[in-house]
């Protein structure tokens, strides 16, 4: 930190931003840019998709009870038909070949209205010929398979289509693989009709998601984007924080914060807070990695935030057939501990560096900006406010949208006039074909793995490797979903090992709602991990750092907030954290297992660093370190300590912060010696 370098080249260039743009087109995809006629054909397509979507939602609802309701059995193949129309148009088979439509292009686009209109054509009854669907059946659904995968190619890249055909792959040639992980084996034409004649494959419980939720959160960030809900956010952010100690830091986090709710993306968050903060950070005394790391970190948060979470948080809400807004709730205490985490570290880099002068930051007129913008605010607790007057989740999104469109012409500069709307509708579309196609092809697992029982063979592989321990389980899973996580998108790394290693940990007595939220958190880690660290990258197109060194900064600032999720796994009132009470636990118990975590996270903190009121020795590190996992994981110490020596350790939490108030009062004391000592 504070290098001069840094501080003359902390003016973003548009070379840099142009970087950084290209890391939110690998997560969500380079589309192309049609004009002229064929765009305004592609644009006002995507408007009538999200009408339809928005019709979907509100159809035979108060007070649309006249309106027809779509049924599952066509909402469910419509959705997917109109994602792999748009996604053949705007993305392009090569990146040669972008910002053009070739004849292929048309094709397929055309070749999947066709599959998904012979789908739609057979009614609800069309799976019950699933086991032995004939030979225009089977044609059909290969071709549309076909069709998924290469859309999939265009949206996400290779990975997730190659790891969709190892599953059919296993499907079709399970007899041949060794014990355990042989099976009898499924026929083409058995597996054809199950992967898309049936509700348990690719029109499964991931496409039912992306088409009720997933693609309704995304217009309604569209719309908060266009009536300059995020620009409201960051400029309150730096005016709220404005003229304090450590302003530029504690803006990053705040803002991290506000953005993401309503985004959802990390990559997107990163990039829309780094083009205005970088400066602000680079003066206040960050080093390029630094600050790159601070912002992909804070960023990262945005997948994890409610009210809108990234999409993989849908998922396990439909995965457990619980309410999202139950979802809301689990998310909410795990997620102040991790932003609270990023600003122990903040904090501590302040008192390391010196950083943070108070003139170097606008302080704007905090009071001013509310008043002028409140209705920002409204927005983003209106999902929520709904949910608790009793609206479904869709609903309740699909009221948010209005609001938000409706309260934006309170001021003529955030109003969606014709020309903004048609933008937001556009993208409100554009934005979910990423997800959409990934959740269609997840489905090719899911049905793979429903239709040959993978899932409880791989649990059962799990637990005998670890020796029935759940530490073991959980340090497996949580290697396997970073692994996994290293190849493909948060929403595929979470389908992938939800339907895989979940089962292992429930099979311990983990709630099945603390194996998934422990999972979802272990998929976030691939915004932070190469090779696709989208988020550390683009934080490093903006400020000119090196990727790598920017991710190992990124993994400094969330390092204490990622041991969270074991506390979900291995405290038995861990679950007390996700505001999902057992019997014998209540909101004391909650109260206290989240302040015991956040002074763990804070002391593990002052470990990562080095540093609290000088730099740390070995010895002080190791005391912070040992104070902090006491406060984390109490329970599981105690018993690594009776196993390992046959002591049982009692008071774990008292004895943690006797071991860091110590530490810290002997610091403290050794630098007032140094300082008071003559030269």
């Amino acid at each position: 930190m504070a290098a001069d370098k840094d501080v003359a080249a902390a003016v973003i260039s548009e070379e840099q931003l142009k970087r950084a743009e290209k890391y939110i087109e690998e997560d969500e995809g380079a589309t192309n840019r049609l004009g002229g006629w064929t765009g305004e054909i592609v644009a006002w397509f995507a408007i009538a998709v999200t009408l339809f979507h928005l019709y979907a939602a509100a159809a035979g609802a108060w007070p649309f009870q006249w309106a027809p309701v779509v049924p599952t059995y066509l909402l469910r193949p419509l959705h997917v038909g109109m994602v792999l129309f748009l996604a053949f148009l705007l993305f392009p088979m090569t990146k040669n070949l972008r910002n053009r439509l070739t004849f292929l292009d048309i094709v397929l686009a055309l070749g999947s209205v066709a599959v998904i209109g012979y789908v739609v054509m057979q009614g609800d009854e069309f799976g019950d010929r699933a086991i032995s669907p004939s030979r225009i059946d089977l044609f059909v659904g290969i071709v549309f398979i076909v069709l998924l995968l290469e859309a999939t190619r265009r949206t996400t890249g290779l990975i997730m289509p190659v790891i969709s055909l190892l599953f059919i792959a296993y499907a079709l040639w399970g007899p041949h693989l060794p014990a355990p992980w042989t099976h009898r084996g499924y026929a083409p034409d058995r597996l054809v009709g199950q992967l898309y004649m049936t509700l348990e494959g690719i029109f499964g419980t991931a496409v039912d998601v992306s088409s009720s939720l997933i693609i309704l959160f995304t217009i309604f960030g569209a719309v908060l984007q266009y009536s300059g809900a995020g620009k409201f956010f960051i400029d309150f952010s730096l005016a709220a924080m404005g003229g304090k100690r450590n302003a530029a830091g504690r803006s990053v986090v705040l803002s991290s914060f506000l953005m993401g709710g309503p985004s959802g993306s990390g990559v997107a968050t990163t990039v829309t807070i780094g083009a205005v903060a970088y400066p602000m950070l680079a003066k206040a005394g960050y080093e390029k990695n630094a600050a790159g790391g601070l912002l992909a970190a804070g960023g990262l948060g945005a997948i994890i935030s409610p009210p809108v979470l990234g999409a993989a948080a849908f998922l396990i809400a439909e995965f457990l057939k619980i309410s999202y807004f139950d979802v809301i709730l689990m998310a909410t205490i795990p997620t102040v501990l991790y932003y609270f985490g990023i600003l122990v570290m903040v904090e501590l880099d302040s008192a390391k560096y010196g950083g943070g002068q108070t003139s170097l930051i606008e302080t704007g007129n905090l009071w001013q900006l509310a008043k002028s913008y409140w209705f920002h605010f409204g927005s983003l607790v209106s999902i929520i406010a709904f949910m608790l007057a009793g609206f479904s989740p869709v609903l309740a999104v699909f009221w948010a949208t209005l609001l938000a469109i409706a309260t934006s012409f309170l001021r003529r500069d955030t109003a969606l006039v014709p020309a903004k709307l048609k933008r937001a509708m556009v993208e409100g579309t554009t934005g979910v074909l990423n997800a959409a196609t990934t959740c269609a092809s997840a489905g090719i697992i899911v049905g793979v793995v429903t239709l040959t029982g993978l899932g409880l063979k791989f649990s059962s592989i799990a637990i005998e490797y670890a020796g029935g321990s759940l530490l073991l389980t959980a340090l497996y899973t949580a290697a396997i979903v970073w692994v996994v996580g290293l190849a493909v998108p948060v929403t595929a790394s979470y389908i992938i090992c939800a339907v895989i290693a979940a089962p292992a940990l429930t099979k311990l007595g983990v709630p099945d709602y603390a194996a998934h939220m422990f999972i979802f958190y272990y998929a976030v880690l691939s915004e932070v991990s190469p090779p696709t660290a989208l988020s550390p990258f683009a934080a490093a197109a903006i400020t000119g750092g090196n990727p790598y060194w920017t991710t190992l900064q990124s993994w400094k600032y969330t390092m204490p907030a990622f041991l969270v999720p074991f506390v979900f796994v291995l405290d038995p009132q861990g679950p007390a954290l996700l505001l999902q009470f057992p019997k014998g636990l209540t909101w004391l118990d909650a109260a206290e297992v989240t302040l015991k975590t956040a002074a763990g996270i804070a002391f593990l903190g002052v470990a990562a660093q080095g540093w609290l009121f000088r730099r740390s020795n070995l010895v002080e590190t190791a005391l912070f370190t040992l104070a902090g996992l006491l406060l984390v994981f109490p329970l599981l110490i105690k018993g690594l300590v009776a196993s390992t020596t046959g002591f049982t350790l009692g008071y774990t939490t008292l004895l943690g912060i006797a071991i860091a108030l110590a530490t810290a009062a002997l610091q403290r004391m050794l630098t007032r010696r140094t300082v008071a000592a003559p030269a």
